[in-house]
């Protein structure tokens, strides 16, 4: 499928720098089949009717981007006992287990195996001590990713993130993280760490809005998604047929099976509340609508043409253009009803990304049983039972 069909055009000053404040007054476009409406998200709860079921991801975010300097042992002969450094930043991408994890590095060509980053908080680089550094060794490099080996393992690792690492912002708002970013890129429901990138369309939710859902009827249950570094490369290749998925690790327990069977049984319908957590649920759903309780790594890629087996609602945010992500709302609500959806946002001044405002898609026709759209459902199962 060529690429360039994802494509649009999106003003600059319409990528939100900060969620609104507060949270749930965010902008939400319906999108239904034959119209637009503009909505807040208060209005969600009359959206929605009783007996729906909202699937929330509840994946805690590192502060996943560290700076350090590289210390490597010199091949050259004679210099044998000299010690060369350079700056590294790197972001977490994956936990592979065992204190070792997938990074994304720049400059990554200055790593090579055997060589020691000694990460610091920003402020404290002139002045490193056990207590304010976190140190790793280069294991490999593996398709433009670095493994690293962290020393005290993921707990060292997750106690010494949260001391000198800071939010990974996505690339486009063209800003550092801040001080402020360490909740207003949390949701509410923030709870398995290992996440280097928020499920944003859970950024909008307050307790606020989470009663006057209850009081409406609307139940909720939760899936874990470790997202990672990866949801913000661009595809790059013309044809979606070319594009490698990077593995994102995942959980549909069985509180969640339950909850989906119960709405099936009651006559509700699911609505996932984000592409991750729509994502997760089609890795983990069956032919005849069910969802089975899943643990391992994902990385289904979701195009135009793919029969949707467990969701019947999406929440989500504004995506970029050309992404993984776009594809998939295109899949679920049709291409040329998201380019219609996203233009009339555009025109009237929506705030796009992260940060901004949100749409509530209803899914487009059903395509034919035998349609192709959706590739790379390339499941590992760990913990035996839960296959």
């Amino acid at each position: 499928m060529d690429v360039s069909q994802f494509d649009f055009d999106l003003p600059r000053e319409r990528i939100a720098q900060r969620p609104a404040r507060p949270r749930d007054s965010a902008r939400l476009l319906e999108v239904r089949a034959d119209s637009l409406a503009d909505r807040r998200i208060p209005d969600l709860a009359s959206c929605l009717r009783p007996g729906d079921l909202l699937v929330f991801n509840d994946t805690r975010v590192l502060p996943a981007r560290l700076t350090g300097t590289r210390t490597s042992p010199s091949v050259a002969p004679e210099a044998r006992n000299q010690r060369t450094t350079a700056t590294i930043e790197v972001t977490l991408n994956r936990a592979l287990g065992g204190g070792q994890w997938s990074v994304l590095a720049r400059p990554a060509k200055r790593l090579r195996p055997g060589d020691t980053v000694t990460f610091v908080a920003p402020e404290a680089r002139a002045r490193v001590s056990r207590d304010d550094s976190l140190r790793a060794e280069v294991i490999d490099r593996h398709e433009g990713e670095v493994i690293l080996a962290f020393a005290g393992g993921d707990t060292a690792l997750f106690a010494a993130v949260e001391r000198i690492g800071t939010m990974p912002l996505p690339p486009y708002m063209g800003r550092d993280a801040d001080a402020a970013d360490r909740d207003d890129y949390q949701t509410m429901f923030a709870h398995v760490r290992g996440a280097v990138a928020a499920p944003t369309a859970a950024l909008h939710f307050t307790p606020r809005v989470i009663a006057a859902l209850e009081s409406a009827g609307i139940a909720r249950t939760f899936v874990t998604l470790h997202i990672g570094a990866g949801t913000f490369l661009p595809v790059t290749a013309p044809d979606t047929d070319q594009h490698r998925m990077h593995p994102e690790w995942g959980e549909v327990p069985v509180a969640c099976v339950d909850a989906v069977r119960a709405t099936r049984q009651r006559g509700g319908r699911v609505v996932a509340v984000g592409t991750t957590a729509l994502r997760l649920l089609e890795t983990a759903a069956l032919d005849d609508r069910t969802v089975r309780p899943f643990q391992g790594d994902t990385s289904i890629f979701i195009t135009p043409g793919y029969r949707f087996r467990a969701v019947d609602l999406l929440l989500t945010n504004f995506h970029l253009p050309r992404s993984t992500l776009f594809m998939l709302v295109c899949a679920f609500a049709g291409t040329a009803r998201m380019q219609s959806a996203y233009a009339h946002a555009m025109n009237s001044d929506y705030r796009f990304y992260s940060y901004g405002d949100a749409t509530l898609l209803h899914p487009a026709p059903s395509p034919p049983p035998a349609s192709r759209g959706a590739r790379g459902a390339h499941l590992r199962h760990d913990g035996g039972g839960l296959g």
